[in-house]
């Protein structure tokens, strides 16, 4: 038996901050964008590795107005979770997004105690995203 990885969601509640972000400064593609009940589900594939996505969905699609509100409370508060993303020029990675509207910085890129080069950021919507150096 064999597992991999296929998707990983990312609440996003702006999705042109988000596309900002993912695709014009981490340089992902867009796969495929779907708009369903008035909410946009955009794909975004890194090009090291086209059978992986990153889905971009509101925290209220498809949910109860009680539900959405809580997730979306969740987000604005950073408290959702983290993504780990690999970056072959680091530097060069966090100088792009300091450019970028609504990203923030919150870890300059270091040498961890845990082995890795990597630093973090908040996206637009206030996912924190670690990168490392790979």
């Amino acid at each position: 038996m064999s597992i991999s990885l296929s998707q990983v969601h990312v609440y996003a509640d702006d999705a042109d901050a988000a596309l900002a972000f993912y695709r014009d400064a981490l340089g992902l593609s867009i796969g495929f964008e779907v708009e369903n009940e008035g909410f946009r589900y955009i794909t975004l594939v890194p090009e090291a590795q086209p059978d992986v996505k990153l889905v971009l969905f509101h925290p209220r699609a498809g949910r109860s107005p009680e539900d959405g509100d809580a997730i979306a409370a969740l987000l604005a508060k950073g408290e959702l979770g983290s993504i780990h993303l690999r970056s072959d020029d680091l530097e060069a990675t966090f100088t792009k997004i300091a450019e970028t509207p609504g990203a923030e910085i919150v870890q300059e890129p270091a040498d961890q105690p845990w082995g890795v080069r990597d630093g973090a950021v908040r996206d637009p919507a206030g996912n924190l995203v670690r990168i490392e150096q790979g």
